[in-house]
């Protein structure tokens, strides 16, 4: 056996080249993340990773070990419901945390066995997994003043940009900031300037019904992957599908398997986007896209916010799921840096290679995590829900106190 002996927790900050906006508010020019490490009584290192960070998700995730000192690390749903038992979870709220320990105990059955964790999921039917352009409107960087998205020219200018320097063949715009006729515009100025490449557009849940209906019919003929959380709640996104002409996607609402359950009962989305922390784990992404497959649902991959850990959780996910049907979404390329040794994984031709070394295939960069976690104590964390450029304003669901796309601003990110 293989028994876990230790659990470290260290948040990190990890610059963006500019501040990314959304319906919520904004990433405030930076990734905050945990980054975790399992240690076994026999001398293995497993890493994990979850969003958010800070001395109480620290002490909350090294806390753990009163309920896993000396669990066998290949005994993952024993430790499932260890951690995150259903009922108790509704309590604890630990789902996120059991996926970066998932992580990092399938990290050190790699290591032992000798194999990706790929391997051990049920083996890769490809060998890179293919990514949109993941577009955001943005603030311009403070330091430097550049970077700002905010109108159609910039966008397409900033989508060009990501094209030729990673090769992405599909796109995919986060909305829910501004008005949706300017998003509108916006679509249409990327379907008028990459004919070939299929588009998405996803606004978080912040529209109307009525928004999200007058949306989908301006983009309708236009090469659509799909439209992503328009609104909120599976009734209106079941009654959103039955009058627009294209898949509906969602990341928000079906998010666990009771969802998932409901979902092909009422049959809201058409695509489901797994994410290997929102699900607790990539073993539950894999399992819930069986379910799809059975049940005729597509599958993409999504992304919370990644540094390379999570990212390497993304890539073995992908790469064992046989219905994968379209490109993933992934917010690396906006990172200026990462903690895993060599630095950034590379974009080839808008794909990233699965990693082929043994568990999730990468490795912590010590001097890099002890520089972020320096920079995570002196920026602190931030609010995720909250827009620097807009003190006191929070949307409502839906919304209609839009961003004003005419102004210009650089606020400050501390």
């Amino acid at each position: 056996m293989t028994r876990i002996a230790r659990i470290r927790a260290t948040p990190v900050t990890v610059p963006l080249e500019a501040p990314l906006r959304h319906s919520n508010g904004a990433h405030w020019g930076r990734f905050v993340r945990t980054l975790v490490e399992v240690e076994t009584d026999d001398g293995y290192v497993g890493l994990g990773e979850f969003g958010g960070g800070g001395e109480t998700a620290t002490a909350a995730v090294e806390g753990l070990i009163g309920l896993l000192r000396g669990h066998d690390v290949f005994r993952l749903e024993a430790m499932r419901f260890a951690v995150c038992n259903p009922t108790a979870s509704l309590y604890n709220n630990r789902t996120q945390m059991h996926a970066a320990l998932e992580f990092a105990c399938l990290d050190i059955m790699g290591k032992k066995l000798g194999v990706p964790v790929a391997e051990l999921i049920g083996g890769r039917v490809r060998d890179s997994v293919e990514f949109a352009s993941y577009l955001f409107f943005r603030y311009a960087d403070p330091k430097t003043g550049d970077g700002e998205v905010r109108t159609p020219e910039q966008l397409v200018a900033h989508a060009r940009a990501l094209k030729a320097e990673h090769g992405f063949a599909s796109h995919k715009l986060k909305g829910g900031v501004f008005p949706p006729a300017h998003e509108l515009a916006c679509y249409r100025a990327l379907a008028q300037a990459f004919p070939a490449d299929p588009l998405r557009h996803d606004p978080n849940c912040a529209w109307s019904l009525a928004d999200a209906i007058a949306f989908c019919r301006g983009i309708e003929g236009l090469n659509n992957h799909f439209i992503e959380d328009p609104v909120w709640g599976m009734p209106q996104l079941a009654r959103l599908r039955e009058i627009v002409r294209m898949p509906t996607a969602t990341n928000t609402v079906v998010i666990n398997f009771e969802q998932l359950a409901a979902n092909v009962a009422q049959r809201a989305v058409d695509v489901i986007l797994l994410d290997t922390t929102f699900w607790g784990g990539i073993r539950p992404c894999v399992k819930a896209a069986g379910i799809c497959e059975t049940f005729g649902l597509g599958v993409a991959v999504h992304s919370s916010g990644e540094l390379g850990v999570q990212l390497a959780s993304m890539l073995h996910m992908g790469a064992v799921v046989p219905n994968l049907g379209y490109s993933a979404d992934a917010h690396y390329h906006h990172l200026v840096d990462d903690v895993i040794v060599g630095g950034k994984m590379r974009y080839v031709n808008g794909r990233i290679a699965v990693p082929t070394a043994p568990g999730l295939g990468v490795a912590l960069d010590a001097e890099k995590v002890a520089r972020y976690h320096e920079l995570y104590k002196e920026l602190g964390g931030y609010a995720y829900d909250r827009d620097p450029g807009r003190p006191g304003w929070y949307p409502l669901v839906p919304n209609a106190d839009w961003a004003d796309p005419g102004v210009s601003m650089t606020p400050s990110m501390r």
